[in-house]
């Protein structure tokens, strides 16, 4: 079955650095592209960062210059290596998959940014 196990999340200080990494099992993963969405209570999931099956990647503004998608189509895993983090970097993060209109999620991630 499918499978986005992320891992990585935690506690960070702020200016520090963290990365996440995303497990992914169960499609044709190079097929899809991968992204990062994150979510704080009360909001609606925003996308974070993206990357395409080419190597193509997106960011959200909040986060250019700060946060660094990759992947690799060998091992099936996605990361996200954030750095500079801000409090307002606090959030459950989540791996997606998509193609067209099929979409996976993980299960979230808690990355709290706090001194």
């Amino acid at each position: 079955q499918v499978q986005l196990v992320e891992s990585g999340g935690g506690l960070a200080q702020p200016g520090g650095p963290l990365r996440l990494s995303c497990a992914a099992s169960g499609f044709t993963f190079s097929r899809y592209t991968m992204s990062w969405y994150r979510q704080t209570p009360g909001k609606q999931r925003e996308l974070v960062a993206g990357i395409r099956s080419g190597g193509t990647t997106t960011y959200a503004d909040s986060v250019k210059g700060r946060f660094t998608i990759s992947r690799n189509n060998i091992e099936n895993t996605v990361s996200l290596q954030m750095n500079s983090l801000k409090p307002d970097d606090t959030a459950v993060y989540y791996c997606n998959a998509k193609l067209i209109r099929t979409e996976y999620w993980g299960q979230g991630t808690q990355v709290i940014v706090s001194s």
